[in-house]
This record gives C-alpha cells, structure tokens and sequence, in this order.
C-alpha cells in the first residue's frame, strides 16, 4: 500500500513543470499577474499561463483571483513555503557551481546591525581573509529585520533574544554582555577620581533605562535625563568620542576604542543590563550544514570569544 503512494508522488514530481515555479514564487509575492510581468520580463498573458500550467499539473488552483489581482489560497501558502527556500538554495547553488567553474571566490551575504559591522566587524575583516581567502563576505547594514530568502541573503547577526519568525537561530556568546560607562580621554582625566554621583551632573548619552540600572546598581538614586539618545551604538559611541558626553555601552563595542585609547573607562563599575539578550547568527533553516555558513559561525565565535576575554582581562577592579 506505502509503494503505490510513493509511485504516485514520484510520477507527480516527474511532470512537474519545474519552469514554472520562479513564476509562481514572484506572483505570490507581488499578488498581481501585471507586476510580476514586468519582474521577470514577461508578457501578462505568458505569465497567466505558467500559472495555468502549474494549476493544472497539480490538479487543484494556488490563486483567488480577486479584480485585477491575486491572493494565494491555503494551498499556494503552503506551496510557497517550500518553493521559496527551494529556489533560493539552487540560486545559490548555481551561484556557488559559477564561481567554481570561472575560478572566482564564493559569495556569503550578511545581513549586519550597522554598530556592530562599524564597532566591530570591519576591524576584523583581515582576520576572516586570512582564515578564508576563498570566501567572500557580502555584507549588508541594517537596522531592520530583513526577509533573508526575499532579499538575496544567507544569514543575519542580530542583537536580542530570538527567535526570529522563520529563521533558525544560535546565540554567539554564552556569558552575557557587560555595560560600561565610557568618554573621551579629556573626560577621563577630568573624572579621574569622580564618584558615581559626581557623574549625575555629566552630562550623559545613550538609553535612559539602561543609565537609571547603572546608578541603581551604583547605589545612586537620581532621576536621570540623557542629553541625547541614539537607535545605533556606533553613533553613541562617536558622540562620547568626539566629548559629547559620557556613554553607557556594551563593552564589546567599545573595546577597540578602548584598546585605542580613543575612550577610557570613566568608572570601574560595569552591569549585566539587558542579560538575556546576546548577539544571534540567525539564517535560513535550509542552509544549517551549507559549509560557507558552518565557516561563519565557528569564525564569530573564536572572533566574540577572544574580543569577550580581552574586555574581561581589562577590566579595572572595582
């Protein structure tokens, strides 16, 4: 009884008119027969009849046509939801088999939070060459959560606590992150000796919630009023650099500048703010054992760990 079944299904695959699917992935995105035309460089009438064709061979109808446009039904998501990442892993395939064939280094694109590739990644970019001279790394910066498969990319590096709809995901880090307070080297030398309280009349960058937890923890009770708040680390960062003001960070996203004197710590104190949340390498489940993203993953790993046990190292004492 099992063989008949698989036979059929086999028979099934066999006449599907893999030709079509491109079409259908496109026209359920754009949910218009028009657009999707002009996409791929069709006329209107040869995409309505790819999709005539793939209804037909699959025996049942993907689309509810409503007006002038085109809502996939139960059976055209479920679909999708398949062929989706299906396309996508032959793209790359192909893309991976011309590379090979013409000599040329394979490609991994990246979506990156715009700090964490300016504070972080870019300096290390030497690091991964020289590990993977073969690999190219494609790397794109952005504050949204970007569809991978839609937009062409392998994976993200995300700050948070996952999971992210759709994607897999694996924290990078096992110990949380710690929060420092940070300035320009002028601000050090005038706070050389400053207490906690000192720095409530500082004036002070970054998020208000993270600097109340800072002098709650420092045993300060204020009412604290940032002079100005960023939605990107790296801008927080430049601002304490250029004598702004005073930062409260993340350690890891300071430690270059830390190294390179271009901020120095104001106060030996540091917190776990925001300890359930780490820097995630989410990707498309398809793609867990494809070996650019294995090389990725195990790179940021050594990378976050050895930039974590220098941060630790340098740490001053309370």
């Amino acid at each position: 009884m099992f063989w008949p079944q698989r036979s059929v299904i086999l028979t099934n695959m066999s006449r599907l008119p893999l030709n079509t699917l491109p079409v259908f992935r496109c026209v359920a995105e754009l949910q218009n027969l028009r657009a999707a035309a002009t996409v791929l460089h069709l006329t209107h009438s040869a995409v309505s009849q790819q999709i005539r064709t793939l209804e037909t061979q699959l025996g049942f109808q993907l689309f509810d046509r409503l007006g002038r446009g085109v809502v996939l039904n139960a059976a055209g998501q479920a679909l999708l939801r398949s062929v989706g990442p299906a396309l996508a892993m032959l793209e790359d395939g192909m893309h991976a088999a011309t590379a090979a064939a013409n000599g040329e280094q394979q490609r991994l694109r990246v979506t990156v939070l715009p700090s964490f590739a300016q504070r972080w990644l870019l300096p290390r970019m030497g690091s991964w060459r020289a590990r993977h001279p073969h690999l190219a790394l494609e790397i794109e910066a952005s504050q949204n959560l970007v569809d991978l498969p839609r937009a062409g990319l392998h994976a993200a590096l995300r700050y948070g606590r996952g999971p992210w709809p759709g994607l897999e995901s694996e924290p990078l880090l096992e110990a949380p992150l710690s929060w420092a307070v940070v300035g320009s080297p002028a601000a050090a030398q005038r706070l050389r000796n400053a207490s906690p309280q000192d720095l409530t009349r500082e004036p002070l960058l970054g998020d208000r919630d993270a600097w109340q937890a800072w002098f709650q923890t420092a045993g300060v009770h204020t009412r604290v009023t940032p002079v100005a708040v960023f939605n990107d680390a790296g801008l927080l960062l430049q601002a304490a650099e250029q004598e702004l003001g005073l930062a409260l960070t993340r350690e890891l996203l300071a430690a270059d500048a830390l190294a390179d004197r271009r901020l120095e710590r104001i106060s030996p104190l540091s917190i776990a703010y925001e300890d359930t949340q780490t820097y995630h390498l989410a990707y498309r489940p398809e793609l867990r054992d494809w070996p650019p993203l294995l090389a990725l993953r195990a790179w940021l790993r050594d990378e976050l760990r050895a930039a974590q046990a220098r941060v630790t190292r340098d740490e001053p004492a309370a």
